[in-house]
């Protein structure tokens, strides 16, 4: 049960980093499921330390753990710009 919600919460995760980064139209519900949970798994190396909380990969699913999520999320699809456009945008 804590896979599915892993999975649903990440591709929700990921959804809105991407409309936030302006990759959506690039990306299917697969893309953001996996940006999702990788940007948990990164949220879980470099944000949690630093603001707290627990990443959604380790099973909380509090307002800390998500917005450690979101931001990891957003910090993937930054660097994947990075080097696909030239350009963080």
């Amino acid at each position: 049960m804590t896979l599915l919600l892993i999975l649903l919460v990440g591709g929700i995760i990921g959804w809105l980093a991407s409309i936030l980064m302006r990759t959506d139209a690039q990306q299917g519900i697969f893309l953001n499921i996996v940006v999702g949970v990788v940007g948990a798994v990164i949220a879980g190396f470099i944000i949690t330390p630093l603001i707290g909380g627990a990443p959604i990969t380790s099973g909380a699913f509090d307002i800390m753990s998500l917005f450690a999520s979101f931001l990891g999320a957003v910090v993937l699809l930054a660097i994947v710009n990075l080097f696909r456009r030239g350009s963080v945008r």
